[in-house]
């Protein structure tokens, strides 16, 4: 697949504060080949004016009230026209400028289906605070906690197409029960990207209230469950304990 290409895409909702310097990573990539897609829920703020004023390099830009995160993400790929789909959150910045080109390569040479990485958490200073350096994937890992970082996550546009898109029945869980669905039962090609390739603002949805925290375990719960994870809620407690190596 040597004229791989690559759409990005990155969900935006009031995210003023942190969209301007997203893009900028985007358009800092050596790697050409890209399908930039912004799909907005129609932002209150100024997002939309930062936004307008790199539209000469973004492909697709879309506007409009959505069912949340997935149900945007889902918008973009279906309108996607590359043969991978990768993920850049709106808070969220490329960790080098040469990423994408690291991550086409690997699915060129290694006929890779699924590339995923490692991340830094940042604090609003940019100050590193953790990291999560999943390693290689293995059948059967998820059986033992183990996720990789989504927004590492890059997979062949096809997925999607065999497998379905994010469900909005997972709330903050979706992207790990499509990364579930994708690669627990499904003998596909997952490839490793031994860098940091994403700087992840810290303060998800998921970890700001204990409640919160709950509904996404039980979330995960449910994920698990309904894509064969054994003795999920035994298995429901090694995600937590995996995380813990993070902070160090």
């Amino acid at each position: 697949m040597p004229d791989l290409k690559i759409s990005l895409i990155t969900v935006s909702f009031n995210a003023e504060s942190t969209i301007e310097r997203c893009i900028q990573s985007v358009l800092a990539q050596s790697f050409k080949n890209v399908e930039y897609i912004i799909i907005d829920g129609s932002s209150t703020d100024n997002t939309l004016q930062i936004i307008h004023k790199y539209q000469q390099d973004i492909q697709i830009l879309i506007s409009e009230p959505d069912k949340g995160i997935y149900d945007a993400m889902n918008k973009g790929i279906k309108m996607a026209s590359g043969d991978v789909i990768g993920i850049l959150n709106a808070d969220d910045i490329f960790a080098y400028d040469g990423v994408l080109s690291d991550i086409a390569l690997l699915f060129n040479k290694q006929k890779c289906d699924i590339v995923s990485a490692d991340l830094n958490y940042v604090d609003q200073q940019g100050k590193v605070i953790r990291k999560w350096k999943s390693g290689e994937y293995e059948q059967g890992m998820f059986n033992w906690g183990w996720m990789p970082p989504h927004p590492t996550f890059y997979c062949k546009k096809e997925l999607f197409q065999q497998f379905g898109f994010y469900s909005l029945e997972y709330g903050t869980a979706g992207d790990y029960e499509l990364m579930l669905r994708f690669m627990h039962n499904t003998p596909i090609n997952a490839c490793y990207l031994n860098k940091i390739i994403i700087n992840m603002k810290t303060g998800g949805i998921s970890n700001k209230s204990f409640s919160n925290r709950v509904k996404g375990l039980l979330f995960d719960l449910k994920a698990m469950r309904n894509n064969g994870i054994k003795a999920p809620v035994i298995r429901l407690l090694f995600k937590p304990i995996r995380k813990i190596s993070q902070y160090f």
